[in-house]
């Protein structure tokens, strides 16, 4: 299995890129979002993968982070998701912005990808409902950046620059304008994470929590922990 991809950029597409890792060439699948943040042709990049075996055919589809792997797992579990389908909705919501719309039962959201109609949106959401909490939970661990493994030592042992990921490089898709710089995923899904673990341990269930900090979160995308704590449990307290 391959699991992760690290090398030089060969040719880059709005769907997919080809990285040379040490003369061979990987066609890697990706989502727009992703293919928008590498960096350009000559350039090093990392991404973790995930591999699609079938009788006829070997496809690799490529994410910045292990976050985004999983969720990738989660989608095409679902009937009628393929890995195209999966990649048109991590390229439209992020794998944060997925997080909090499947704990929000947000299908609307999730309707906004190409290839996704109503029924599927609202199945997406029904089935992958429960399995979200957890996936938040872990999300300050899995954000971890495909480039972090690759130390500056490393880099300069391979005579290369240090590799970039779409999550952390400037550059953009020919013919865009670059990004402006982004906070990092890792801030929020932590924040994400540990506050979680704080209701959890004030007795709320994995699913009330979960739609708290999701609502909280997506009110305040840069919000700390202690801030999202105090917003979910505002949200969480008794009506009258």
């Amino acid at each position: 299995m391959i699991g992760r991809i690290a090398g030089m950029i060969l040719h880059r597409a709005n769907d997919h890129v080809l990285i040379d890792v040490r003369g061979v060439g990987y066609i890697v699948h990706v989502s727009e979002r992703t293919a928008a943040g590498l960096p350009p042709v000559g350039q090093a990049a990392a991404l973790y993968t995930e591999l699609m075996v079938r009788e006829d055919l070997l496809q690799l589809f490529g994410f910045p982070t292990m976050l985004e792997k999983e969720w990738h797992r989660l989608l095409t579990s679902v009937q009628g998701v393929g890995a195209k389908v999966s990649l048109a909705i991590l390229g439209t919501l992020g794998a944060e912005g997925l997080s909090r719309a499947i704990a929000l039962g947000d299908w609307a959201s999730v309707r906004k990808a190409n290839g996704v109609g109503p029924k599927l949106a609202q199945r997406i959401v029904l089935e992958l409902k429960d399995k979200a909490p957890s996936v938040m939970a872990l999300g300050g661990a899995l954000t971890v950046d495909a480039g972090d493994v690759l130390g500056g030592a490393d880099a300069v042992a391979t005579g290369i620059e240090p590799v970039a990921t779409a999550a952390s490089a400037p550059g953009s898709m020919p013919g865009t304008e670059a990004r402006p710089p982004r906070k990092p995923a890792q801030d929020s899904g932590q924040a994400m994470a540990d506050a979680l673990s704080a209701l959890s341990n004030l007795g709320y269930g994995p699913s009330e929590a979960a739609s708290a900090v999701a609502e909280a979160q997506a009110a305040e995308p840069t919000a700390t922990t202690p801030a999202l704590i105090r917003a979910a449990l505002r949200l969480l307290a008794p009506k009258d």
